[in-house]
């Protein structure tokens, strides 16, 4: 399977009379394109379209989800499988055209606790992975007959077709950058390049309900079995996020689509290992479904003969037994992991940073702790609302100050701290 994707450089995002993109500059009709999310879905009260752009003075809160525009250029399919228009082939090859530097940013009224933060300048911005992007923020508001998975099914639609309907502006436009991805078949792959070791990803997806949804294909993770992925069907939008779980390490629509892990293990792939494919799993909320998830996945990896495999996981607390009990089932079955997670270890770190543990877990790489607290100055401008700061996960009461100011943990940032490396934290030596 090979894909080619290439990468439309956005250098700058406007309002402007006709929808297009030309050079670096990507203009949208705000009418134009008002008008037709308006069509989605009656229960639709108000739209209102920004642009946040690196350096503003501009705070967007509670985030709802972050994705990036994308089209399919050849192949079968479309972006956003299973849940786009005439979208039931699978993807994942052919031709790919992303406007790179972009984003679309949904927001709206808070429903649960866990919907976070972007500040696009300030000490916010050093944590958020989405502060250096060109924002188009849709901010939407439904009906108060909704009830909260309405409210947050009709903001992600809005969401995912926003993303669609922007990136079809690439479809015929000439990329600054292609890059090939290319996976044989199984029967081959795992036999490439015998001398190196046969390496996997075990792709861990937030599936607990209660508004902590990941979608396979349109289908809700709490209903597959471990299953086996294309690496490259990520980046056609295989997998979407429906979560409203703690914002610092929620795993977005765009991380999905950028998901780190898949680009480094393709990038030495056939030179320091053989990078055989990924398997996804999802984090159950029963002991009975988490062992059948972890024994399912660990079935399928021995049957792709790994030797070794990288495990990352979405959320805390309750998922983090979930990652324990892959990773023990895993090395006991002869399989070395390398486990990827953040730590809620306090806010002096001084308190275990996992929920669960096991001997077996050797290798682990943190991706940071979001207890810490840090002080966000006011901003000029706010997309959203700002009086949901004391109740977001990270917030308590008194979080937000008079003059706009705000103390909030880590964790209410989005993107802060994620568990597949999509963030800006990283360690250095004392």
């Amino acid at each position: 399977m090979k894909l080619e994707v290439g990468d439309i450089h956005v250098d700058a995002l406007e309002f402007g009379s006709v929808s297009t993109v030309e050079g670096h500059t990507v203009s949208i009709n705000r009418e134009e394109l008002t008008s037709y999310l308006k069509t989605l879905d009656n229960r639709l009260t108000s739209l209102e379209l920004n642009i946040a752009r690196p350096g503003e003075s501009v705070r967007i809160m509670p985030v709802k989800d972050v994705l990036e525009p994308r089209v399919k250029v050849e192949g079968k399919g479309a972006i956003f499988p299973g849940i786009a228009a005439n979208g039931n082939e699978m993807v994942g090859c052919g031709r790919t055209h992303v406007l790179k530097g972009m984003a679309i940013v949904t927001a709206g009224k808070i429903v649960g606790f866990q919907e976070g933060v972007i500040d696009m300048s300030g000490p916010g911005a050093d944590y958020c992975p989405f502060s250096d992007k060109l924002n188009l923020v849709i901010t939407a508001e439904v009906e108060e007959s909704c009830t909260p998975h309405e409210h947050e099914a009709i903001l992600r639609k809005v969401g995912q077709e926003t993303a669609l309907w922007v990136g079809r502006m690439a479809k015929d436009v000439e990329p600054h950058e292609v890059t090939t991805y290319e996976t044989k078949s199984l029967a081959e792959q795992v036999i490439e390049n015998p001398e190196l070791p046969r390496v996997g990803y075990i792709y861990m997806l937030q599936s607990q309900g209660l508004m902590h949804d990941t979608y396979l294909y349109g289908v809700d993770a709490k209903q597959i079995l471990p299953t086996l992925l294309e690496p490259t069907e990520a980046m056609d939008g295989a997998l979407t996020s429906g979560n409203c779980v703690a914002a610092s390490d929620k795993v977005t629509t765009y991380m999905h689509q950028n998901n780190p892990v898949i680009h480094e293990l393709f990038k030495h792939h056939g030179t320091r290992y053989n990078f055989v494919g990924a398997i996804v799993t999802n984090e159950n909320v029963t002991l009975k479904d988490k062992e059948r998830s972890s024994a399912f996945t660990t079935k399928l990896a021995s049957q792709l003969g790994l030797d070794a495999v990288i495990v990352t996981e979405e959320g805390y607390g309750n998922p983090d037994t979930d990652l324990v009990m892959n990773c023990k089932r895993l090395e006991d079955a002869g399989i070395k992991t390398v486990l990827i997670t953040d730590e809620f270890a306090g806010r002096l770190g001084e308190s275990q940073a996992l929920a669960d543990s096991t001997d077996r877990a050797k290798a682990m790489v943190t991706c940071g702790n979001g207890n810490p607290v840090v002080d966000l100055p006011a901003m000029d401008v706010v997309i959203g609302h700002l009086d949901t700061t004391d109740h977001i996960v990270g917030g308590y009461e008194g979080s937000l100050h008079e003059d706009g100011s705000m103390t909030i943990e880590i964790q209410a940032i989005i993107g802060a701290t994620s568990a597949v490396g999509f963030h800006n934290l990283a360690a250095r030596a004392g």
